[in-house]
């Protein structure tokens, strides 16, 4: 799936493609957000953490967790 996050004051998001499901990332922000924690951590399908501060989230933004196809749909 792949994530997009806008930083405020920041003119490029950040994008990235995980394994996580769509309900556990946002469950992770939503409980970053809630406990008022300070950062927010994610990760990607290749094993790289990303740490942002939860005061500086825009937005967002999950993709489908569709897998795509390969060939041609008739």
């Amino acid at each position: 799936m792949e994530i997009r996050i806008g930083i405020v004051n920041t003119g490029r998001e950040l994008n990235f493609e995980t394994d996580d499901s769509a309900d556990a990332v946002k469950k992770s922000v939503a409980a970053a957000l809630d406990s008022g924690a300070t950062h927010v951590t994610f990760g990607d399908s290749k094993g790289n953490s990303y740490i942002v501060p939860t005061a500086s989230l825009a937005f967002v933004e999950l993709g489908t967790e569709d897998v795509r196809r390969v060939g041609f749909v008739a």
